[in-house]
């Protein structure tokens, strides 16, 4: 297969926000490669493909004929095979996405054949609880493993906090929703930063993850408090936010994860 021939097709596409897409995607004429839920894939287009009218002057050569190509968090279950999905933010001065965001259903792009990564559950024992914390579009990773691992009646507890900067950027904010609702043991908590704007009155938390965190939330929805003993914390998103979360976790006793030191503070930094 060339590494530059196109060989996925857009199927499907839903339009979040002005600045947020969700792609699902087949290959073209191979089988989609198994992979663990948390893993990404590369996407790319050539540099004559259209991009989004207002991005930013691009500055990328249509001369070379090498394709743009950038990693992307697998947000579908890792079991039907049936598609790859992406949930994409729209970068004005990136090279990549305002391409992506021309695509429309049936265009082709190109997709890497293999699937990579180490921000997964595999190295959390399963008796462990899981915190997930995400800004932006940070929430792509967990939800492949959520929609892979969740379970009724699993001892595990999984929660998800979700910042961002208003509703409308709350990427699967409905089927989060309805997660909780389903799964005695899944909790599902939605952080705006900037109430002001709703059109709506915004009744849920606001401000930043770690100032949530240190609240003890956790108290009360699980009835218990995380601690390093039980619980392992993934980070993924705005790089300060997992600085300052980092931080907090720190002091509380959790210790970042390495292969050669086992702790259990997860972060994906692809910024």
């Amino acid at each position: 297969m060339s590494k530059n021939r196109l060989n996925a097709t857009l199927t499907h596409r839903i339009d979040v926000s002005p600045e947020h897409i969700v792609l699902r995607i087949v290959p073209t004429g191979w089988d989609l490669p198994s992979f663990t839920p948390g893993q990404f894939a590369v996407l790319g287009l050539p540099p004559e493909a259209p991009r989004l009218q207002g991005a930013d002057d691009d500055i990328d050569s249509t001369a070379t004929g090498k394709l743009i190509k950038r990693a992307y968090s697998i947000t579908s279950s890792s079991v039907p095979k049936e598609y790859v999905e992406f949930y994409v933010a729209l970068v004005l001065s990136g090279a990549l996405t305002p391409r992506l965001f021309e695509l429309e259903v049936g265009d082709k792009l190109w997709m890497s054949p293999k699937f990579t990564g180490m921000f997964t559950l595999d190295q959390v024992a399963p008796d462990k609880n899981v915190v997930f914390a995400a800004t932006g579009t940070g929430i792509a990773p967990y939800m492949s493993m959520l929609r892979t691992h969740l379970e009724a009646g699993h001892a595990r507890k999984f929660a998800v906090l979700h910042g961002a900067l208003h509703s409308w950027d709350l990427g699967y904010r409905d089927e989060l929703a309805l997660f909780d609702q389903k799964y005695a043991n899944f909790s599902y908590v939605p952080i705006v930063s900037e109430p002001g704007y709703e059109l709506d009155e915004w009744r849920g938390p606001t401000g930043f993850l770690q100032d949530y965190w240190v609240t003890r939330p956790f108290d009360v929805i699980w009835g218990s408090t995380p601690e390093p003993k039980n619980t392992h914390v993934f980070l993924c998103g705005n790089p300060l936010m997992i600085q300052n979360m980092q931080r907090v976790l720190e002091e509380e006793g959790f210790k970042e994860h390495t292969k050669k030191r086992p702790g259990q503070i997860h972060m994906e930094k692809y910024w």
